[in-house]
């Protein structure tokens, strides 16, 4: 299938570049991702820690100023036992109890019987003498001891909690009470102390008691309501103190902490809601981005040099796979620093498949230039070295031989002694030619010898020495041979091809032959 010229190239660098910001990426993502979770649940954990303390710590408040209310009580009680006869005294006390603590939105005393002997503020005076029938002052003459009401509509239409105290004479018969009362709905200390919230995170904080009544909250249209279905509030009921994250009767996320008052048997639960909470979240992740990325920038360039030099060394040695054929190849090769162990095995291996390649190469150039018989060259041998002789337009002498009456040693002893005498005389030729003569066999039992820079007098007495040689050296089991060998000579002069030397000096064979052969003829 063919391939598109020009496309997408993705080499070593940038695979190791691509995986390397993909794994950055995954790892910068898991990062935030779990920096944001673990930054997320501490906010959690934090706000609802916080929530519980303050909680707490109002419980904690409002139980100190109910006892202390309870004491005052408890003081007035004691003196009211010795003068529930005087009521003029009993207003005074009514009245000092009322102007010295300003804990109470009213305070008053009621007898064994219910009736209503002392009351202020004055507003309040006119029912003297009443019996009262509201449900906390049932509760109080019923429980006859220190006690904190739960709501109730008092005569006044207000609803109120009182505190009262029980007032008995000197043998501790059971004269009535004394008490004070919260309006739950007018500002008193109590909803001062419960409504002076400094927090500015959407957090607020309201109050139940054990029956689920809402005593304050920020609304006060929901005062003296019933919460129903409220998980943290059944949670307050059972533990008392702790913490949740829920959904409020708005549908809005909150964490709250809660906290009892154990005088009085109340809850404080406050809240936030999760979005507040949550806001410094965005603040942390930028603040986290910011602080990475300049990290993650010098990563990247850290990365990208280690890509460099990694894929460095595989791309020299890339390139030089791609030219084995040209020289030097090996040389740059050897100067490849494959300085890990992958790029020095690759390395290796080249090197060693260069100079097997190599050896093939030449082995198949002299097998294309030798003959296979009697190792000399062929025709392409020679046609190869006299292309270079013209090239260099170096002068060179030629000789021709042949080997006489051939066929009859072929018909007479065979093909294969036939073959034996053409290796033996390769052999004598060898031993009679100079250093860097060409030794060639173009035919049959016709050789050539090239010989570059021999003058035509050397070649012929090379020519000579050789017939002398081959005539005197018996070959078994043929006995002697005899050559006819031609001469010529290529002195290099322009316009005069090479070929033609071979041509004079085949001449020159043949007329050593015509002339009776086992002779040296020069053209």
């Amino acid at each position: 299938m063919p391939h598109a010229k020009h496309g997408l190239r993705l080499d070593l660098r940038t695979l190791i570049l691509v995986l390397c910001a993909l794994t950055a990426v995954v790892m910068l993502c898991a990062s935030y991702f779990a920096s944001y979770r673990v930054q997320r649940q501490l906010l959690i954990d934090h706000a609802l820690e916080a929530n519980r303390v303050y909680a707490a710590k109002l419980a904690s408040i409002t139980d100190a100023f109910i006892g202390n209310a309870l004491q005052q009580l408890a003081f007035s009680a004691s003196e009211q036992g010795r003068q529930l006869n005087d009521p003029a005294a009993l207003q005074r006390e009514t009245d000092r109890v009322l102007g010295q603590s300003m804990a109470f939105n009213s305070t008053f005393v009621i007898d064994a019987n219910g009736v209503l002997l002392a009351i202020s503020p004055a507003p309040l005076r006119h029912m003297v003498g009443t019996r009262m029938q509201s449900p906390g002052v049932q509760e109080a003459l019923q429980e006859r001891r220190a006690l904190v009401s739960t709501p109730y509509l008092s005569a006044a239409n207000n609803l109120v909690v009182a505190l009262t105290q029980p007032v008995v004479d000197a043998n501790g018969r059971y004269l009535g009470y004394v008490g004070g009362s919260l309006y739950l709905r007018e500002r008193n200390i109590l909803n001062r102390l419960l409504g002076e919230h400094f927090y500015k995170d959407g957090s607020y904080l309201y109050v139940v008691d054990r029956n689920r009544r809402l005593l304050y909250h920020p609304d006060s249209q929901r005062v003296g309501t019933v919460v129903q279905g409220n998980e943290l509030i059944d949670q307050l009921t059972t533990l008392g103190n702790g913490t949740r994250q829920l959904t409020n009767s708005q549908g809005v996320e909150m964490v709250a902490g809660f906290a009892t008052v154990p005088s009085a048997g109340w809850g404080v639960v406050a809240q936030q809601p999760l979005a507040q909470t949550m806001m410094p979240l965005s603040r942390l992740v930028l603040n986290v981005v910011g602080t990475s990325a300049p990290l993650a920038l010098i990563g990247c360039l850290l990365l990208w040099w280690l890509a460099l030099i990694i894929a460095r060394p595989l791309w020299q040695l890339a390139a030089g796979a791609r030219s084995m054929d040209r020289p030097g190849t090996a040389e740059r090769l050897h100067r490849v620093r494959a300085w890990y162990f992958e790029a020095a095995e690759l390395k290796r291996a080249l090197l060693f498949g260069l100079n097997l390649l190599q050896a093939r190469i030449g082995r198949l150039n002299r097998d294309a230039q030798t003959d296979p018989l009697t190792g000399l060259g062929n025709r392409r041998s020679l046609e190869l070295n006299l292309s270079l002789l013209e090239a260099e337009g170096r002068a060179f002498a030629a000789i021709v031989l042949d080997i006489d009456h051939f066929k009859q040693v072929n018909d007479k002893h065979g093909h294969v002694v036939g073959d034996q005498v053409l290796q033996r005389l390769a052999e004598l030729m060898r031993g009679c030619c100079r250093e860097g003569d060409l030794l060639c066999r173009t035919g049959g039992e016709e050789f050539l010898m090239l010989l570059p820079g021999a003058s035509l007098e050397v070649a012929a007495a090379v020519a000579e020495r050789l017939r002398v040689t081959v005539q005197e050296t018996p070959i078994q089991p043929v006995g002697s041979v005899t050559l006819s060998l031609g001469v010529a000579h290529w002195n290099g002069e322009p316009g005069r091809e090479p070929e033609t030397v071979l041509s004079e000096a085949d001449l020159a064979l043949y007329r050593a032959k015509q002339d009776g052969r086992n002779r040296v003829a020069v053209a």
